[in-house]
């Protein structure tokens, strides 16, 4: 048995991650606001035989990041998976009108949680079997993204911070990262008009959007694959290659 936590797993690529990974596993589903979706996300796990913990944290700042890991320090003395999956644009902006405080709030979400968190957990992660970190970057990193930018500068950090953090952690702790593309999940319906969502599917090779399942299927390759660390994996149709 696996005990997994995944950062914003009640909706879209988290939650696909945790029913993924749910059978005869352990998995602590954290959400900030959506309470409703996180429980629909346990049942799931339930009816697939795995055990859910909820844990709500809002993550945004270093309190809410050190909640998080009480909660979870309260049911359990170790960790084998650590997904650092919450995330968000918070809004889109131009270079023109970015303020420090739109600054802070996307690299608070973004970046510093995933650091943080992962900080928090290592404890937890060297008392765990064949342990593992996964980050979630962005496609947005690879361009730059129009509208977006601070979003893409804070996943390109993460980017970097993998690597360095695989260095550090290994031999105990794998750390790795991954780059959706376009997924259709709430973020999309939030913040993209279906003009630039029929815009970017025509841009890609394989000529649809992805979906939630197709990175949590990634996720648990991650996990299984004990001789991979230190790499980012592009799943995006075909719309960024090396």
């Amino acid at each position: 048995m696996l005990k997994i936590l995944i950062t914003g797993a009640s909706t879209g690529i988290g939650a696909a991650t945790a029913l993924e990974m749910a059978e005869n596993n352990e998995i602590f589903v954290h959400y900030n606001a959506s309470r409703d979706e996180a429980e629909l996300v346990a049942a799931g796990i339930r009816a697939k035989g795995g055990t859910p913990h909820l844990v709500q944290a809002n993550l945004m700042d270093a309190a809410g990041c050190n909640s998080l890991y009480a909660q979870l320090a309260e049911v359990t003395d170790s960790l084998d998976v650590l997904v650092n999956n919450a995330g968000g644009l918070i809004e889109r902006h131009t270079v023109k009108d970015m303020t420090w405080d739109l600054m802070e709030r996307i690299f608070a979400l973004n970046t510093f949680s995933t650091m943080l968190m992962t900080r928090l957990c290592v404890p937890l992660l060297e008392k765990g079997s064949n342990a593992t970190v996964i980050n979630m970057t962005s496609i947005a990193m690879r361009f730059g993204a129009p509208s977006a930018t601070l979003y893409a500068a804070s996943k390109s950090a993460i980017d970097s911070y993998t690597r360095g953090a695989a260095r550090e952690l290994a031999p105990q702790i794998r750390v790795n990262a991954i780059a959706p593309g376009v997924i259709l999940t709430p973020f999309h319906e939030r913040y993209s008009t279906a003009e630039r969502l029929e815009a970017m599917r025509s841009n890609t090779p394989l000529g649809e959007h992805g979906e939630s399942d197709h990175i949590a299927s990634a996720v648990r390759f991650l996990i299984e694959n004990t001789f991979i660390t230190g790499e980012t994996i592009d799943i995006n149709g075909g719309m960024f290659m090396r």
